[in-house]
C-alpha cells in the first residue's frame, strides 16, 4: 500500500457537490493499494499513521502523534499512486483492481477506528474534490513494500 500523509489543520472531500465528509486538526491520507497488498499492509500502515509523530510539543518540536493532538484522519482512496510514469500517459496496471482494492481500503479505515480515531473518508472510485489546508506543510510518503 502506498499513503501521501499530510499534516493538515483542516480537510474535507465533497461528493457530487455535498461534503461527505470533514476533519480539523490530523492527517489527510491518501491511500492506494496495490495489486500485491495483503491485510497485513493495511495493518502495517495504519500503524505507522497512527502512531506517527509529526505534531508540535511545547518546544516547537515534531514529537507529538496524532492522540496526543487531539487529531482525526480524513482519508480518500488513489489508486494513481500506483500509476507507472514511463510515458506521457501513465499506466496502472500495478493499482489493485477493485475487488481487492476497496476491502482492504475498508479494513485500512477500521484498522485506524479500532486505534481510537475519528476517521472520515471519501467513497471509494467516486470523483472527489478534497481541499485541504496544510500544516507547516508536512507531507510524508508511505510504501508498505519498503517499510
Amino acid at each position: 500500500m502506498r499513503a501521501v500523509v499530510t499534516r493538515v489543520s483542516s480537510a474535507s472531500v465533497e461528493i457530487d457537490g455535498v461534503c461527505a465528509g470533514s476533519i480539523s486538526k490530523g492527517f489527510l491520507v491518501l491511500l492506494g493499494v496495490g495489486k500485491d497488498d495483503t491485510d497485513t499492509d493495511a495493518q502495517k500502515l495504519a500503524d505507522k499513521v497512527c502512531g506517527l509523530r509529526v505534531f508540535e510539543d511545547e518546544n516547537g518540536k515534531m514529537n507529538r502523534n496524532l492522540a496526543s493532538a487531539e487529531g482525526s484522519l480524513l482519508v480518500i482512496s488513489q489508486f494513481t499512486l500506483y500509476a507507472d510514469l514511463h510515458s506521457r500517459r501513465p499506466g496502472f496496471t500495478d493499482a489493485a483492481r477493485p475487488e481487492i482494492a476497496k476491502p482492504l481500503y475498508e479494513l485500512f479505515l477500521e484498522e485506524c477506528r479500532s486505534r481510537g480515531f475519528s476517521v472520515e473518508h471519501g467513497r471509494f472510485g467516486a470523483d472527489m474534490k478534497v481541499l485541504s489546508v496544510n500544516d507547516g506543510p508536512v507531507t510524508l510518503i508511505f510504501d508498505t513494500q519498503l517499510l
